[in-house]
């Protein structure tokens, strides 16, 4: 099988490190993943930088739920864009729509300009699944010299949208680069593989860890009404990440 570049979603500094041992190319760092991806904290940035040789992508994503923010939540990602840039992002992964779905230009614009002009990364990210026409959607994105674009092919998992996202990187013609990602896995990423063309692909396989901390008071929650178990968390999944990276080698 020909060399595909390996990105790997993380959620935190030690997320990175464990992709970088696992041999991945690129991270795209985030905070809160279970929300799909939040914008990151400088520190997590920051720390990843120093302890890893890797390609870090963050996330500038203000809040969940959504892609059409208000003023004060597009200042907020345009304050984070900035501050991650300074503080070493190797590119900036966005996305912002209007409430009928279509591209918000200016606002794509912006964060575009404030990422390519520091020499870095564009990437539009999987706000694009949800785009009415993703042809008028890749059109626009190459007029403002995106990088990148995270996709699934408009499917809830890339393995049934493969036949979309092929015909995206066919459509784009090299002026784009078009990353599938959601749902690959050890199982499936031979057959994304081949059934899209494409030569990277963008996933994230986590394993369990303990914190014992919380115990002695197994009644306390810290969070929302799912109630997520407070003695776990999870972290990147070295071993499983390294065999799909061997296997496309």
């Amino acid at each position: 099988m020909k060399k595909v570049l390996v990105e790997i979603c993380c959620g935190s500094a030690d997320d990175v490190i464990e992709a970088e041992k696992a041999g991945a190319d690129r991270v795209e760092l985030n905070s809160n993943l279970f929300h799909g991806g939040l914008t990151p904290t400088i520190g997590s940035l920051v720390v990843a930088k120093q302890k890893t040789g890797m390609k870090i992508m963050t996330m500038v994503r203000p809040r969940e739920g959504g892609f059409c923010y208000t003023e004060t939540e597009f200042a907020v990602a345009v304050e984070d864009a900035k501050q991650l840039l300074t503080h070493g992002s190797d590119g900036l992964v966005f996305g912002f729509l209007h409430a009928d779905g279509t591209i918000n230009k200016e606002r794509t614009a912006i964060l575009a300009d404030l990422a390519l002009s520091a020499g870095k990364e564009a990437v539009f990210h999987r706000a694009i699944d949800v785009v009415p026409d993703w042809k008028e959607a890749l059109d626009l994105l190459i007029d403002l010299h995106i990088t990148r674009v995270l996709t699934s092919g408009q499917e809830p998992d890339v393995s049934y949208g493969t036949e979309t996202v092929r015909e995206m990187i066919r459509y784009a013609a090299g002026r784009i680069q078009i990353l599938p990602g959601a749902g690959i896995t050890a199982r499936n990423f031979r057959r994304i593989v081949e059934e899209t063309g494409t030569n990277q692909i963008h996933l994230a396989a986590h394993r369990s860890m303990a914190d014992t901390s919380v115990l002695n008071n197994r009644s306390i929650f810290y969070g929302g009404c799912l109630y997520p178990p407070e003695d776990r968390f999870n972290i990147i999944d070295k071993d499983y990440i390294s065999g799909i990276v061997t296997g496309l080698s």
